[in-house]
């Protein structure tokens, strides 16, 4: 498996993508910083990712913090012993209760071993993840790009990844998941760096970061 491990990998890709796509050429330009932003395999970081769906990043930190003061050591274990009146203090949702007591479980079952990932093909790693219920594959994407550092994952349903692609490319309206997984077809096997690119991107137009 090849794998992104320094800023070296992460120039090497740009390198090639600028060779394969004018348009990445370009974007790659206007964008001075292409941070790395590479994570510990593990319980912690996939809990932080589930933490950070859909909510903002201050939100996201903030519980996340709470989830490493509470749960000591951080491990699906210790989360199931501690029970549901910790994850309410955390301030979990509902829905993110039921996807972590779903993941420990599994663990606990021996159903998925997140050290295990990192030997496994893409598809293989995807597809045991996201066979823990209220895992998908924005989740298992980022957690697989950020934490185990494969080099040709890219996380097609974020949206601030569709925007920056729909600005690179001056497109109207954001590209689908289906759309833009089509679009990056051509930057294999560097899809990890476009991925990183592109967050770095947006934060330049936007002007605040977009990165998991």
């Amino acid at each position: 498996m090849n794998t992104i491990e320094n800023e070296k990998g992460i120039q090497t890709g740009l390198s090639a993508l600028a060779g394969c796509c004018p348009v990445l050429r370009s974007v790659i330009a206007q964008t001075p910083d292409v941070p790395l932003r590479r994570t510990t395999p593990g319980f912690a970081s996939l809990a932080s990712i589930i933490i950070s769906q859909q909510v903002s990043k201050q939100s996201a930190e903030a519980i996340f913090g709470r989830m490493q003061e509470l749960v000591v050591p951080l491990t699906a274990e210790r989360y199931l012993e501690l029970g549901e009146e910790v994850w309410i203090k955390i301030g979990l949702s509902r829905p993110k209760q039921r996807t972590f007591l779903a993941l420990c479980q599994s663990i606990e079952r021996g159903e998925i071993t997140l050290d295990e990932l990192s030997a496994m093909t893409a598809a293989d790693a995807m597809e045991k993840l996201v066979a823990i219920k209220g895992i998908g594959p924005w989740t298992a994407e980022v957690y697989l790009l950020f934490a185990v550092g494969h080099r040709d994952i890219l996380p097609a349903g974020d949206l601030a990844l569709q925007q920056a692609a729909a600005d690179a490319y001056g497109l109207e309206q954001r590209p689908t998941d289906k759309e833009l997984r089509a679009m990056a077809e051509s930057w294999a096997p560097w899809r990890g760096v476009a991925a990183r690119l592109l967050w770095a991107f947006y934060a330049v137009k936007k002007g605040r970061a977009a990165m998991p």
